[in-house]
């Protein structure tokens, strides 16, 4: 007997309603993986990705970690990203933060958390780089320019791997982008940050998004 059985039933009606709309879409689903984007978000419940973007499976490859962070470190995501980038030869790279997220949250509380402290510190450095122009700001919006600031801060730390550089490095056509969602209202907002080459990195960082004064 199936434990969660209600959600077994809804695997059936949902891959029936799919074939319906879209005879054969799964047996050409299993013959390729194709898409030209990539996800780098929030592992967050409520922040489906191909939903917010409308997008059927195998149109968007996805990673998701807690609070979207690109550390150069993490295997898991550099995997992901040399197969998107290497293989699938995607042409876009999102990385999609969203307002009230919980790590970021966490990362601006003076108090320990246990091991997710680890996973945030780099979020946690960015916070008190920025801790004084933030002070002026409440609660709510403390947190909303802070969830901003990271994403552009992952932005750039996805354009410096080395598996960006190298794509860049042989013209391989690749942009970065850098998007928040707002959980309350459904709303996905383009943070005007892109970067499709070294030029633009570099105009970037002396831009200084580490800094919210601008």
């Amino acid at each position: 007997m199936k434990s969660l059985p209600d959600l077994f039933s809804n695997n059936e009606k949902w891959r029936h309603e799919i074939e319906e709309r879209h005879p054969g879409f799964f047996k050409a689903l299993g013959e390729q993986q194709n898409p030209e984007y990539l996800w780098i978000g929030c592992a967050d419940s409520r922040v489906p990705a191909n939903e917010v973007v409308g997008m059927m499976p195998g149109e968007l490859f996805v990673h998701r970690n807690v609070a979207n962070l690109v550390n150069h470190t993490d295997l898991n995501l550099l995997s992901v990203l040399q197969f998107a980038v290497d293989v699938l030869k995607v042409k876009h790279i999102m990385v999609v933060g969203h307002y009230g997220c919980g790590g970021v949250k966490a990362s601006m509380e003076d108090e320990p958390h246990g091991l997710i402290d680890n996973w945030l510190r780099q979020v946690r450095e960015l916070y008190l780089r920025n801790r004084k122009n933030l002070a002026g700001l409440d609660d709510q919006a403390c947190l909303d320019k802070m969830c901003e600031l990271n994403v552009a801060r992952q932005v750039i730390n996805v354009s410096n791997t080395t598996v960006v550089q190298e794509a860049w490095r042989r013209d391989q056509a690749l942009t970065i982008h850098g998007w928040i969602y707002g959980i309350g209202d459904g709303h996905l907002r383009d943070l005007d940050i892109q970067i499709q080459d070294n030029s633009e990195l570099r105009t970037l960082e002396t831009d200084e998004y580490d800094s919210c004064s601008g």
